[in-house]
C-alpha cells in the first residue's frame, strides 16, 4: 500500500484546435490569471505550465505587465516552464524542426528563469524513435508521456532507448495527463478516492508515490485544490504538491528495469489516432514546403550571404513550429483553425524565400546579366537539371550551354513561349494611351530592346537584355508628332524575342556555386551530354539506369539499374471511409474502385536530358456516402487522374506525379506498389532514423490497431524504395504483397461519436466540411527506386535529398556579357548513409561567428565522414548550442566517425 501521493497541478493547452488560436488566447488569459493569483496566494501552490513556453509568450502578448510576477514564481521553483516551444506532432515535421523547437523554448525559458528539464509529451499521437537521443543531446535526462507506450511495460516508469544507445528515464502517464480528476470530483472524498486509486494501481507504483496529474485541456486548477488537499493528507496517505520536475527529481526511483527501445507507437494503453498522417493532405505538403525553404535559406545565407538575417529566419521557424502543434498539422481542427495554420506555414515559406533569394542576389551580382547562377543546396557536388528562359536560335544554329571552365553541354527545349504580345488597331489620337503602358523601359514585363516608327504603324521589341539605349520621352515626342502629321488608323504591335524553356545541365560543386551561359553554336554536332540521355521509345522511358514501361492498363513495370524489377507500379485503389480526422474507418460495405474505365498515354518530352509520358486514367468513383455512412452511394464521378511519368538523365530512379480534381466525399485513396515476392517489414526514414515496422501494430486499448505508418523521406520494402515530398502515411497490404501509400482521405468531422474503429470519441463531433478537398487539385509527387538491396543498397539516403532538393537559381545581374565566375565549394560532406541536417550561421559572444552543421547518421554502423571547407577550427556543441569540447585547430579538412544512428552538431570557423 502506497502511503504517499504527489499531485502535480497543471493545464494541457492545445494552442488552437476546435476553436482557433485567438479564441483559445482570450480562454489561456483568464486561466493564467487565475493560476498566477492562486500561486500567490497559497505558498503550497505548484504549477507546470503544459511544457510549451507558446502558452508564456501567447499570456504575456496580452499581460506585458505580469512578467515579472512570472520570474519570481519561476525562480522560486513554483512554476514549471519549458522546454518546448510548443507541444509538437513529432511525425509530420523533420528532425531539425523537432530540434528548433527545443532550441528555441529552452531559449525562451531561460529569459524567465529556467527551464524545466524534463522532456514533457503528454498528448503527441506516438513519439518518434530518436526522441531520447534529441533529449540526451540537450542535456535532458528525463521524459514524461502518454501515448504508445508497448503493453510491456507494467509500471509506472521505463528506460527508453533511442537507436544510438541513448536513454532517458520516462514517467509513464499510463491512465493520461489528468489522472488525478477523478480524485478530484467530490471535494470532500478525496481522500477515500485516492486510497481507492492507489489501491487499484497498486503494481504500477512499487515504492513510489502516487503520481495525480491534476489538470486537464484548457482550464486552470480550482483555486481551492491546495486546500482541499491540504485537508485529504494524513498520517496514513500524506499527500504533497509538487511541479512534475519535482516529483520525477525528488520523490521517484531512478532505477528502472524495463527498457524499450526505438519508436512508440502501440494502441495498448492509449489511442494514437494515426488517421492524423493522411487528413488535410495540403497542410503536410506546406509544412514540407516551409521546412525545405527555410533550410535553403539558412545555407545560402550561411555560406553566400554577408548579412546576417537572424531575426527573419528566427520568425519563420517561430511559425513553423508553432504549426507543428498536435492539432495543428495533423488537421484535426475546424476549418478556419486550418486555414489559419496554412496561412501561418505560408508565411514562414514567404519569409524564408526572400532570405534565400537575398542571399543568391549577392553572388549573382558578379555573374553577367546574360548568364545565371546555380546555387547547390547539398553538401555533395552533383549535375543539376534547372529550367531557364532561353532566346530561340536560328533553325541552323543549336542551343549549348557553356560553364565557367568552357565545357559546353546540350540544352533540351521544353516549350516556346508566344512572340506576338500584342496586335491592335486604334486612331491616332489613342496612340498616347499605349504610352501609359511603359514604366520606364518595361512593358508587359519585358524591356524595350527597340522600336519601329513609319506613317501608321508602331512595333516595339522585347527583350530580356537590351542591347543600347531607351529614352522615354523621345519616344513620347516622336509618337506625338508622327500621330498629328498622320491622323487615322494605326497599327500597334508588341513582338517578343523569340523565346523558350530549356532544360540545362549544370555541375555545380559540394555547397557550392556555378554559373552558365545559354548560347548558339554553329556546328554539324552538339557536344556530348555528361551522362548517358534519357530516351522515349513506344511506351518507355529510359536513361540507361532505369526504365520505366507503361502497360495497357496505365500502370508501370519499372526496372533498376541492377535488373529489379517492379510490375504494375502507380495502381490506384479508391475505398470509403466512414472515419474522421483522427482514424480511417471502412464503411460496412465498402466498395473498392481499381480499375479504369478509359486509359491513355501522351508523349510530353522525349529528352536527351529529360523524358515524360502523362498516362490519364478515368475512374468512376462514388460520389459519397449513404446517409446511413455505411455503404458507398450509387451515383458516380468520372474523375480522371493523371499521373507524369518521368525519368531524368543521371537519375536512378522513375519520377511520378499525380494530380486530379477531387469531386467526391468520404473516400480514401491509395497508389500501391506491388512487390515481386511477399515482404513481413517496412522501413521509413524521418526524423534521424530509419524505422523497421511489421504487418501489424500492437492493439489492447479502444482503437483498431491499424497497421498503417507514417514516413518522412522514403518508405521501403523489399525491393522497393519510394522517395517523398512530404510526410505520408503507408501501409503494407495483400498480406506483404504491396506497398500502398495514401494519396487523398477525405473526410467531413473533426471527430465522429460512433466510429467503428474507435471507442470513444476522439473530440466532440464537429463537421469539418473543408477536411473533404471538395473542389480542390490534389497532387503528390514521389520517386521509384528498384534495387534489390532494398534501401540501404540503394543509397536512399542520398537520393532521397536530390529528389526533394532542386538546386536554385538566379538571373545574373552584373552589367555586359563578361566573363563568367569560377564555380565556388561551400561545405562538402562526404559519408555513406550520412544525413545533413542542417548548415547556418550562429553567432557566440566569445568567439565570434561560425557556420553550425548538423550530422546524422542513418545506419546501424559507424560512418566515417569527411568535412571540406573554409574552416580552420571545428568545436562539436550540444543540441543547445554548448561547447562540449574545445575548438579543434583543422586546415579546411576534418574527418570524424559518427556512432550508429548518432546526432553530431559541429560548429566550424
Amino acid at each position: 500500500m502506497h502511503n504517499s501521493a504527489v499531485f502535480v497541478p497543471h493545464f494541457h493547452w492545445d494552442r488552437e484546435w476546435y476553436e482557433p488560436f485567438q479564441v483559445f488566447r482570450h480562454r489561456l488569459v483568464a486561466a493564467l490569471d487565475t493560476v498566477l493569483e492562486t500561486a500567490e496566494t497559497n505558498p503550497d501552490f505548484r504549477f507546470t505550465v503544459d511544457g510549451q513556453m507558446a502558452a508564456l509568450e501567447d499570456y504575456l502578448e496580452m499581460r506585458p505587465e505580469n512578467r515579472e510576477r512570472i520570474v519570481a514564481l519561476v525562480s522560486e521553483g513554483r512554476l514549471a516552464i519549458g522546454p518546448w516551444l510548443i507541444l509538437l506532432d513529432e511525425f509530420l515535421c523533420s528532425g531539425e524542426t523537432i530540434v528548433r523547437n527545443l532550441q528555441m523554448g529552452w531559449a525562451a525559458a531561460e529569459k524567465l528563469g529556467g527551464a524545466m528539464s524534463i522532456g514533457y509529451l503528454p498528448d503527441m499521437f506516438g513519439h518518434i524513435a530518436q526522441m531520447p537521443q534529441i533529449l540526451a543531446r540537450a542535456g535532458i535526462e528525463h521524459a514524461a508521456l502518454w501515448r504508445g507506450v508497448p503493453g510491456s511495460v507494467d509500471g509506472h516508469a521505463f528506460r527508453w532507448r533511442a537507436p544510438d544507445g541513448s536513454e532517458v528515464r520516462t514517467e509513464f502517464l499510463f491512465d493520461g495527463y489528468d489522472n488525478g480528476l477523478d480524485v478530484l470530483l467530490v471535494p470532500d472524498q478525496i481522500r477515500r478516492a485516492l486510497g481507492e486509486y492507489a489501491q487499484m494501481t497498486a503494481e504500477r507504483w512499487g515504492g513510489d508515490p502516487v503520481l495525480a496529474m491534476a489538470g486537464t485541456d484548457h482550464n486552470a486548477p480550482d483555486p481551492q485544490l491546495a486546500d482541499w488537499l491540504r485537508q485529504a493528507s494524513s498520517k496514513e496517505r500524506a499527500i504533497t504538491i509538487a511541479t512534475l520536475e519535482e516529483y520525477i527529481r525528488e520523490h521517484v526511483r531512478d532505477e528502472v528495469s524495463a527498457v524499450v527501445t526505438g519508436e512508440l507507437r502501440s494502441h495498448v494503453r492509449g489511442n494514437i489516432l494515426p488517421g492524423v498522417l493522411s487528413v488535410r493532405l495540403g497542410l503536410k505538403q506546406q509544412m514540407a514546403v516551409a521546412e525545405r525553404t527555410i533550410d535553403h535559406a539558412e545555407r545560402m545565407n550561411a555560406l553566400w550571404s554577408r548579412r546576417d538575417d537572424s531575426p527573419f529566419l528566427s520568425l519563420a521557424w517561430h511559425k513553423i513550429i508553432e504549426s507543428t502543434a498536435h492539432d495543428s498539422v495533423v488537421g484535426s481542427g475546424t476549418d478556419e483553425t486550418c486555414d489559419q495554420v496554412a496561412a501561418r506555414l505560408a508565411e514562414a515559406a514567404q519569409i524564408a524565400r526572400a532570405v534565400r533569394d537575398a542571399a543568391l542576389a549577392e553572388p549573382a551580382a558578379r555573374v553577367p546579366g546574360d548568364a545565371y547562377l546555380v546555387a547547390n543546396p547539398l553538401p555533395w557536388e552533383r549535375t543539376a537539371l534547372v529550367e531557364v528562359d532561353v532566346t530561340v536560335p536560328a533553325e541552323e544554329s543549336a542551343l549549348v550551354s557553356t560553364a565557367a571552365d568552357g565545357s559546353a553541354h546540350p540544352v533540351q527545349l521544353i516549350s516556346r513561349a508566344p512572340t506576338v504580345l500584342s496586335d491592335e488597331r486604334l486612331d491616332a489620337s489613342q496612340l498616347e494611351r499605349v504610352l501609359r503602358r511603359i514604366h520606364r523601359r518595361e512593358l508587359f514585363g519585358r524591356l524595350i530592346d527597340h522600336y519601329e516608327l513609319v506613317p501608321g504603324s508602331l512595333v516595339f521589341h522585347l527583350t530580356e537584355a537590351p542591347a543600347g539605349p531607351f529614352d522615354l520621352l523621345i519616344l513620347r515626342r516622336e509618337v506625338a508628332a508622327a500621330a498629328a502629321a498622320h491622323p487615322g488608323e494605326w497599327r500597334v504591335r508588341t513582338l517578343a524575342e523569340a523565346r523558350a524553356t530549356a532544360l540545362v545541365p549544370v555541375h555545380v560543386p559540394a555547397g557550392g556555386l556555378a554559373s552558365f551561359r545559354v548560347t548558339t553554336e554553329d556546328r554539324p554536332t552538339a557536344p556530348a551530354p555528361p551522362f548517358a540521355p534519357a530516351t522515349e521509345r513506344a511506351d518507355t522511358l529510359s536513361n540507361g539506369l532505369v526504365e520505366v514501361v507503361v502497360t495497357a492498363d496505365g500502370t508501370l513495370d519499372v526496372t533498376g539499374t541492377d535488373g529489379t524489377v517492379l510490375s504494375g507500379v502507380g495502381r490506384l485503389v479508391d475505398g470509403g471511409d466512414r472515419g474522421d480526422s483522427y482514424n480511417y474507418a471502412p464503411p460496412a460495405r465498402d466498395l473498392l474502385v481499381s480499375e479504369p474505365t478509359r486509359t491513355t498515354v501522351q508523349l510530353i518530352e522525349s529528352g536527351p536530358l529529360r523524358s515524360r509520358m502523362r498516362v490519364t486514367r478515368v475512374y468512376d468513383w462514388p460520389a459519397a456516402l449513404t446517409g446511413d455512412r455505411d455503404l458507398r452511394s450509387c451515383h458516380t464521378v468520372a474523375t480522371p487522374v493523371d499521373m507524369l511519368v518521368e525519368v531524368r538523365a543521371g537519375e536512378p530512379f522513375v519520377r511520378l506525379s499525380t494530380s486530379f480534381l477531387n469531386q467526391c466525399a468520404d473516400h480514401r485513396l491509395r497508389l500501391h506498389v506491388p512487390l515481386p515476392q511477399p515482404v513481413v517489414t517496412s522501413a521509413s526514414a524521418g526524423q534521424f532514423a530509419v524505422t523497421e515496422r511489421g504487418l501489424t501494430a500492437e492493439g489492447g486499448w479502444g482503437e483498431f490497431p491499424l497497421p498503417t505508418f507514417p514516413a518522412g523521406s522514403f518508405v521501403s520494402a523489399g525491393p522497393a524504395t519510394v522517395l517523398l515530398d512530404h510526410s505520408s502515411e503507408y501501409e503494407l497490404v495483400d498480406g506483404g504483397r504491396a506497398l500502398a501509400i495514401t494519396l487523398l482521405r477525405a473526410i467531413g468531422s473533426i471527430s465522429v461519436n460512433f466510429h467503428p474503429l474507435r471507442d470513444e470519441p476522439a473530440a466532440s463531433e464537429i463537421p469539418a466540411p473543408g477536411a473533404q478537398d471538395l473542389g480542390m487539385r490534389i497532387e503528390n509527387r514521389f520517386a521509384i527506386v528498384p534495387a534489390a538491396a532494398g534501401w540501404q543498397g540503394a543509397n536512399a539516403t542520398a537520393l532521397a535529398e536530390e529528389f526533394r532538393n532542386d538546386a536554385l537559381i538566379a538571373r545574373g545581374t552584373a552589367p555586359g556579357a563578361g566573363p563568367l565566375p569560377p564555380d565556388t565549394r561551400g561545405v562538402r560532406v562526404d559519408g555513406r548513409d550520412v544525413h545533413v541536417s542542417s548548415i547556418r550561421r550562429v553567432t557566440d559572444p566569445a568567439h565570434g561567428t561560425g557556420t553550425e552543421v548538423r550530422l546524422a547518421s542513418m545506419s546501424d554502423t559507424a560512418s566515417a565522414v569527411r568535412m571540406t571547407g573554409a574552416f580552420t577550427e571545428a568545436t562539436t556543441v550540444d543540441l543547445l548550442g554548448r561547447p562540449l569540447s574545445q575548438p579543434v585547430p583543422v586546415r579546411d579538412e576534418w574527418e570524424l566517425d559518427l556512432g550508429p544512428w548518432e546526432i553530431r552538431t559541429v560548429v566550424l570557423r
